[in-house]
């Protein structure tokens, strides 16, 4: 399935590194990301697949903790959640 993958928080060394660190253990591919940084904030956005069987209540929670971890907001929403607001505002 494919999922979104958000990050938000102060810039400092590590975010990157330790979100796609998990991602790879976790089996989850990264298809695209674009990383900004925004009035000194960092801002990421990835777009992953996440494997077939995969618990993705489980996966959100341990990057929710992972953010907590490194000092950011992380989120993990599968995509069908933004394909169906955009066909709302369609």
């Amino acid at each position: 399935m494919k999922a979104i993958v958000t990050t938000v928080g102060q810039d400092q060394v590590g975010i990157i590194a330790g979100v796609s660190q998990y991602l790879a253990q976790a089996h989850i591919n990264i298809l695209d990301v674009t990383q900004t940084i925004m009035a000194g904030y960092f801002t990421m956005m990835m777009a992953v697949e996440v494997p077939a069987g995969a618990d993705f209540t489980q996966l959100a929670t341990e990057l929710t903790s992972l953010g907590h971890t490194l000092g950011v907001e992380i989120n993990l929403r599968n995509e069908q959640l933004y394909r169906a607001m955009h066909q709302l505002e369609g």
